[in-house]
């Protein structure tokens, strides 16, 4: 049934068709970067590059305590109109990319603040897309997609897979006027109203959460003003994990905010799906012993596999990915004992981020 929801909210969502009209926002774009250097040239030329009036875009790197190049690296587009700000935090802090952001936000004269990452990239049209929904649907917070891309290997496919699923999930609950999540990669909300909810207080403590428990803020007081652009040319793409320690750390990062969601419901649905792929493993383990559970097993599963095919049948038709479908049978099964691992372990103890053991 959960799935069912979230295939519903997808559909909720109307494709963004542009209208050609003058666009008149000002916007800051925000990147925080650590040991970035290299990556971060190619995000840089792709910002220059985009499609919108330079008079109205601002471009704001705030390097993290990098200990590569990173910062000479941006200094060298300063004649380009591209900002640095360098963190020069002096106490250690667990939460330095929410300082980030937050130091360039009062530092920017964006009335849009569109945030992504220093390893991402994407195409011309992308700002233009954003600031053309933003200014017809008035969001005062605009989720929009991020995608895996440039595969090595299965490991790195079945990530893409999996990532599709999850912006998604955050799309459909959107579309449901429930919003979960989303992703800093590719977010955008007023500046004004960043104050208005009081920015990152209150989950500043917290290593994770820029995104989701700010859209959750979002949320909570400005109630259906969020929307998530469903549109080809808004995409952001990053790479997949080329390790499992890599990936293991990512999730555990993501997996720990859910102790901060102030929405019940949320929690409710995140714990009702842990349970979910819990019992599979349980009868399993049980269907030693008695063959009914094994069968009651392999009927659970087939179930998911049936309207998680359904959902992600639509969802990779709109990344241009309906290929990768053919890898879900294995991934399913591999996605059970990862979710109950990772419901565990990313709500206990630390994990690695950027070369700092956070929590």
């Amino acid at each position: 049934m959960v799935v069912i929801a979230f295939i519903k909210g997808w559909h909720k969502l109307v494709h963004f068709k542009p209208e050609a009209t003058v666009l008149t926002t000002k916007v800051s774009i925000l990147v925080a970067a650590r040991n970035e250097a290299k990556n971060i040239a190619k995000t840089i030329e792709d910002l220059i590059a985009q499609d919108y009036d330079r008079e109205l875009t601002e471009i704001i790197f705030i390097d993290d305590h990098s200990t590569d190049q990173t910062a000479e690296i941006i200094s060298s587009y300063a004649s380009r109109g591209v900002k640095l700000i360098r963190l020069n935090e002096d106490r250690a802090l667990n939460s330095y990319k929410k300082k980030a952001i937050q130091t360039a936000i009062s530092a920017a004269s964006g009335t849009l603040i569109i945030t992504t990452d220093a390893d991402c990239r994407m195409g011309t049209s992308w700002l233009k897309t954003i600031v053309s929904f933003y200014e017809e649907k008035k969001y005062k917070m605009i989720s929009s997609p991020v995608a895996y891309f440039e595969e090595k290997s299965f490991f790195e496919r079945a990530q893409t897979l999996e990532f599709l699923y999850l912006i998604g999930l955050g799309a459909s609950t959107i579309g449901n006027k429930k919003p979960s999540t989303c992703n800093g990669a590719n977010l955008a909300y007023e500046r004004d109203a960043f104050y208005e909810v009081g920015g990152f207080k209150g989950i500043d403590d917290l290593a994770s959460g820029d995104d989701e428990l700010l859209l959750h803020k979002m949320a909570a007081r400005f109630g259906d003003a969020i929307g998530f652009l469903k549109h080809s040319d808004a995409v952001v793409y990053t790479h997949a994990k080329a390790t499992l320690k890599e990936f293991i750390q990512q999730r555990k990062r993501w997996a720990s905010k859910s102790t901060r969601y102030k929405n019940k419901s949320i929690i409710v649905l995140g714990v009702c799906i842990w349970l979910f792929n819990l019992s599979i493993l349980v009868n399993v383990g049980l269907g030693a012993f008695n063959a009914f559970y094994f069968n009651l097993a392999l009927v659970q599963l087939l179930a998911k596999m049936v309207v998680e095919w359904l959902f992600l049948y639509d969802v990779t038709a709109f990344a241009k990915r309906k290929s990768l479908l053919v890898l879900l049978p294995v991934l399913n099964v591999l996605h059970i004992l990862y979710i109950v691992y990772i419901g565990i372990a990313g709500n206990s103890g630390k994990y690695n981020w950027k070369d700092r053991m956070v929590k």
